[in-house]
């Protein structure tokens, strides 16, 4: 039995990818500066944790979005590039260190994230809240950006928490449609998230 071809497939040649899609590696001093500070901090970072394509570019205008409470999440969210299983112990030190890298990076603006750390009483709340502080009093006039989860189980006591400690800008991804919820984020709840 012969296989049979699509003509108009075979007709057409696959064009190439447009050149603005590929991703040089990065190679800029900036680039090495920010991450030889990460490593000096024990800082971890969503640009590598979740292996962003824009590591480089960011990285070399000195950005770079901190991820506290570890390097491995609870859940395994079918987005996410982020290693999951049972984290580590929370560093007690991780807010300093975060406010060390604002400092020698001298940024107006953070964003400090986090993996969801389900295994925590309190989901990681009053880490966060012990970040914001820490930035406040060593760099004052920074303002402190949090992309919290969504705190299972524990939702407005952490809300508090993390609120209490005044970030500048509070933010929680939704991710997808109420449909689709279940699917891509296991574990979590469009309505919770909202």
């Amino acid at each position: 039995m012969s296989k049979v071809h699509n003509l108009s497939e075979a007709a057409t040649p696959r064009k190439p990818k447009p050149p603005w899609i590929r991703v040089k590696a990065p190679t800029s001093p900036e680039y090495h500066a920010t991450r030889a500070l990460m490593r000096k901090l024990s800082l971890n970072t969503v640009c590598e944790e979740a292996a962003c394509p824009n590591i480089g570019e960011c990285w070399a205008r000195g950005h770079a979005t901190v991820m506290i409470l570890g390097d491995t999440c609870t859940r395994a969210c079918a987005f996410c590039n982020i290693k999951t299983g049972m984290p580590r112990p929370v560093d007690p030190d991780e807010p300093e260190h975060l406010a060390e890298a604002v400092a020698q990076m001298g940024l107006r603006h953070v964003v400090v994230t986090s993996v969801d750390r389900d295994d925590l009483p309190d989901a990681g709340a009053e880490h966060f809240a012990q970040t914001i502080r820490a930035v406040h009093a060593r760099c004052p006039g920074a303002a402190v950006e949090v992309l919290t989860p969504d705190f299972k189980r524990v939702e407005d006591r952490a809300l508090d928490t993390v609120l209490g400690a005044a970030p500048e800008v509070f933010s929680h991804n939704m991710e997808t449609v109420p449909r689709l919820y279940r699917r891509a984020r296991p574990g979590s709840s469009y309505q919770r998230s909202l």
